[in-house]
């Protein structure tokens, strides 16, 4: 099953890219998203936008993001709905698991949910651990050496959030997935990379194999799964 991580943080305008325990291994197109978010400050004491973020976790692609000023089941519900309308989600194939928010937890996200043939997961309480993928993309975000303590209106957060998601999608690096872009995994173009930096390194040691002094050189493996709460003794079979 593919999955969906959602996030929000306080941080818009919206933006998506077209193009229990919960396993998110993927043929493309079957693994969990997540949903949580975060809080950005705003330009005064006391002030913030909410960023809220849908991340598939196989992957890490950001496929939806928005920038509010509140934090309400109606945003989150048009964001899913975008989200899914643009990535050709068919029933069935997708669990979206989020945090325990009142916004995930209401029903009018619950009735899309169950109308697209979305499963839905929530984190369990007092465990923050539950959400490490949509935590991770916000920690990236936020040590980014742009980033601002204060943003100075919505359109400025959502302006930089804009900036970020496009680096963060489609050239960031992710060491979780290979060094590979989120795009490139999303998209399916990670094995055709995979295969070309083999070549490349495999070209290295035949020219110089004094050079690499314990082994041939390899690339990073691709993921074969991700997990949310993963149970113990699973094997884990490659797509």
């Amino acid at each position: 099953m593919n999955l969906w991580r959602a996030g929000c943080s306080e941080m818009g305008t919206s933006g998506s890219e077209g193009g229990s325990r919960k396993r998110t291994g993927r043929n493309p197109g079957t693994a969990p998203r997540s949903d949580p978010y975060s809080k950005l400050k705003g330009p005064a004491k006391w002030t913030y936008y909410y960023l809220y973020v849908i991340l598939d976790v196989f992957s890490r692609y950001v496929v939806a993001w928005t920038v509010q000023h509140r934090e309400t089941a109606q945003i989150a519900k048009a964001l899913i709905e975008q989200a899914a309308e643009q990535q050709h989600i068919t029933p069935g194939i997708l669990g979206l698991h989020a945090d325990r928010g009142a916004p995930q937890r209401a029903r009018p996200v619950a009735f899309l949910l169950a109308d697209l043939g979305i499963t839905k997961t929530h984190s369990r309480p007092y465990t923050s651990t539950d959400n490490p993928y949509s935590e991770s993309n916000f920690k990236t975000l936020k040590y980014r050496p742009e980033f601002l303590a204060r943003f100075d209106s919505i359109e400025h957060a959502r302006e930089h959030c804009r900036a970020f998601f496009g680096w963060y999608n489609h050239t960031h690096r992710h060491s979780g997935i290979g060094l590979m872009t989120p795009a490139a995994v999303h998209h399916g173009h990670a094995r055709q990379l995979h295969a070309a930096r083999a070549g490349v390194l495999d070209a290295a040691y035949a020219a110089h194999p004094e050079r690499f002094v314990r082994k041939p050189p390899a690339p990073p493996q691709l993921p074969v799964a991700a997990w949310i709460n993963k149970p113990a003794h699973t094997k884990e079979i490659a797509h």
